[in-house]
């Protein structure tokens, strides 16, 4: 089984994850940008972390046989402060470079009119650099946030099939599949799904368009819940070609999009012994 987490945030884990990952099945994955839960005081704290997403994560990953690839944004709850207001000028930089594969974290924590501003920027920036775009709906009145969400999207001009919106649940699932757009579900336990209530949205929607991650971080999550949804799509009925739909090409096929996915030589199997990895075959 090969897996793509197209949303998990690594620099919040270990090097351990990196390896429990790998021996699941976990061939690559997309960081996305996001809120370290620590408030930034200064751009300079956003470059260094920017920095350290396109540099030192892909070479830790590497070490584990995973390719890893990062989205680059100012997220939803800091673009609030206005002492991160220039981190928007720093993103072109950083939007160019080899292994950014869209425009994300953006879109609304708590819908302000600082979060309506800093998000139709940066879906200017995914336009004008030809990237996809990442969605993150908000925690609370997701119903309103998501629809909220659609209607800047459609506004902006970027093609609906260029955008994921994140963090859905059996609330916002039909909304966002009418628009066009790519929905992602974030298997994470307590505050958003699980993979038995994963598994029935996929029965009842289908697997088009649909992406399944971890979104692990500093908060209590599992790496691995994108493998044990795909555990429990096989025991549930799904075959063997919709499970890597959905864990692999469906990720693959969206991020694809920004021309900057690489996968070559990513290998299917991985066996480890002691702090090594062999590459196997097909």
């Amino acid at each position: 089984m090969r897996i793509f987490d197209p949303h998990i945030h690594m620099t919040s884990r270990t090097t351990d994850d990196y390896e429990r990952m790998a021996a699941a099945g976990v061939r690559a994955l997309v960081e996305p940008a996001f809120w370290l839960g620590q408030p930034r005081t200064a751009v300079e704290t956003f470059v260094d972390y920017f920095d350290s997403l396109v540099g030192w994560e892909p070479f830790r990953a590497s070490q584990f046989g995973i390719r890893h690839h990062a989205t680059i944004a100012l997220n939803p709850k800091e673009a609030n402060d206005p002492r991160c207001a220039g981190v928007i000028d720093v993103l072109p930089r950083y939007l160019d470079k080899e292994g950014v594969v869209a425009v994300g974290e953006i879109g609304y924590d708590s819908m302000t009119a600082a979060e309506d501003e800093a998000f139709a920027a940066q879906l200017a920036l995914a336009v004008e650099y030809e990237l996809p775009a990442l969605v993150h709906t908000p925690h609370r009145d997701k119903a309103r946030g998501t629809e909220r969400s659609l209607k800047v999207v459609a506004e902006s001009g970027i093609e609906p099939g260029r955008v994921l919106i994140d963090h859905l649940n059996e609330v916002t699932v039909g909304i966002v599949r009418e628009s066009g757009c790519w929905l992602g579900f974030s298997i994470y336990p307590d505050t958003k799904m699980s993979p038995p209530r994963m598994v029935e949205i996929l029965k009842e929607y289908g697997t088009e368009r649909m992406l399944v991650n971890s979104a692990a971080d500093w908060g209590r999550s599992d790496p691995l819940l994108t493998r044990a949804t795909a555990d429990l799509m096989l025991e549930s009925g799904f075959s063997a070609d919709d499970v890597d739909q959905v864990l692999w090409r469906n990720p693959v096929e969206f991020y694809g999009q920004s021309g900057k996915l690489d996968l070559d030589d990513v290998a299917p199997e991985a066996l480890f012994e002691g702090n090594s990895i062999l590459r196997g075959g097909s």
